[in-house]
């Protein structure tokens, strides 16, 4: 590549960059609202959970009465022959017979072993079951966020340490230039300068088509135009206050992961309730009202009509069912046993991984704390090169190897900041307490 088309290439991604400052600056604040807003996965759960707060009622417990309301109307045409008890014979040809009967009816369980009450706490605790799944989707995908937002960061802040380099490299080929135009640099000192700025132009260009990609991706998890561009935040700022214990104690109190199986675990006691009711007896009551009408054109009577009220009560009680009640009661009593084996698994799972990631968030901090450190010794490293470079008492390779060390210093303190803030949103999103 010649030195026109370089400085071609340098200035269309001084005006990318340009037109880049004046694009929305889009905070992480920000980009969480607009997923807890838009995002599919969110807007299902929220569903969900509407279905389990409208399943909450005594009606659906089996509470309140049943009430309904009938009507039967019957007509047929008969060919008839009678004979009567005092000898006479009647016969009718196509004689016509109807009846109509309407009413309402009302059936009312009063009494059925408690199970009513335990299935309306159940569909209570299954609303609770609800809440925590939504939750558990919200910080999953807040997470998944932020993570990826802070990854553009990063990516960031990649682009500007390779855009920097560049110009580095740029300078570097046409002093090489004018060394070898002059006498005192050889063509090979120039031909490796420029292999070496077509190399960091290449870089760029990947570093580029990552970071685009990565904006499609947080727009696809923002669930928005996948087309609109953006900026993120110039820098990542890591909390280095987290504390074990603290997080030990928030995850068995506000993990809703943790939550959820103690819920099922309540579920299960009142299923178990339920089955139990079995054995005592159900009573119910009945009421009513009905009309009758019917008319006959052969027969003692041809015309009749009722109306009134009906009331009574009925009760059951299973004396024998082939001894599934005891065999259903144990089943019973092994799932409330699973679901408790569950919360005590679950725990152990979370403590363990917070644990590991902390030790990780630990590890990263201190990574950082040295980057940010060899960052600044790479950096003066290389302006020290680049001077002696300028006035030709080191060699090409030795130049191209500070100015390595630098962009690989800033790419390492900027990975390490990174990795220190999603270890920091894994432990947050453990504990429940991720900001949302």
């Amino acid at each position: 590549m010649n030195i026109k088309k370089t400085i071609g290439l340098l200035i269309f991604i001084i005006g990318c960059l340009t037109a880049c400052s004046a694009q929305e600056v889009l905070t992480v604040e920000e980009a969480v609202k607009i997923a807890l807003e838009n995002n599919y996965q969110i807007k299902t759960a929220k569903n969900e959970l509407r279905i389990d707060q409208m399943g909450v009622s005594p009606g659906q417990a089996g509470m309140l009465p049943q009430v309904n309301a009938s009507i039967v109307d019957n007509n047929s045409v008969q060919n008839l022959s009678q004979t009567r008890v005092d000898g006479s014979e009647v016969e009718r040809d196509n004689a016509k017979n109807s009846s109509l009967n309407y009413g309402v009816a009302l059936e009312w369980t009063i009494f059925d072993g408690l199970r009513m009450f335990a299935n309306h706490e159940q569909l209570k605790e299954t609303q609770k079951l609800g809440e925590a799944e939504l939750r558990q989707a919200i910080l999953g995908k807040v997470g998944e966020v932020m993570t990826t937002y802070y990854d553009l960061v990063q990516q960031q802040q990649q682009l500007s340490a390779l855009d920097s380099t560049l110009l580095i490299s740029e300078q570097r080929v046409e002093l090489a230039q004018n060394r070898f135009t002059i006498g005192k640099a050889s063509k090979l000192e120039v031909l490796n300068a420029q292999v070496d700025l077509n190399t960091d132009i290449t870089e760029i260009q990947r570093q580029q088509e990552l970071h685009k990609n990565t904006k499609i991706l947080l727009n696809e998890q923002l669930a928005r135009d996948l087309k609109i561009d953006f900026k993120v935040i110039p820098e990542i700022f890591v909390d280095k206050d987290l504390n074990l214990e603290e997080l030990e104690s928030k995850v068995v109190a506000e993990n809703p992961q943790l939550q959820a199986e103690k819920i099922n675990r309540r579920i299960s006691e009142l299923e178990l309730k339920q089955i139990k009711a079995s054995r005592y007896p159900s009573v119910y009551v009945t009421t009513g009202y009905n009309v009758g009408r019917s008319t006959s054109e052969l027969g003692f009577s041809t015309r009749s009509q009722s109306n009134g009220f009906n009331y009574g009560f009925g009760a059951s009680l299973s004396l024998f069912d082939g001894f599934n009640q005891n065999r259903n009661e144990k089943i019973g009593r092994i799932a409330l046993e699973n679901a408790t084996l569950a919360i005590a698994e679950q725990e152990q799972t979370l403590t363990s991984l917070v644990n590991t990631t902390y030790q990780t968030y630990l590890t990263n901090i201190s990574l950082m704390e040295l980057e940010e450190k060899n960052e600044l010794i790479a950096k003066e490293n290389l302006d020290i090169t680049v001077e002696k470079y300028r006035i030709g008492i080191i060699p090409t390779i030795e130049f191209r190897t500070a100015q390595l060390n630098y962009i690989n210093a800033k790419v390492r303190n900027s990975n390490a900041k990174y990795q220190a803030k999603v270890s920091e949103i894994i432990l947050k999103q453990l504990a429940g307490s991720l900001q949302i």
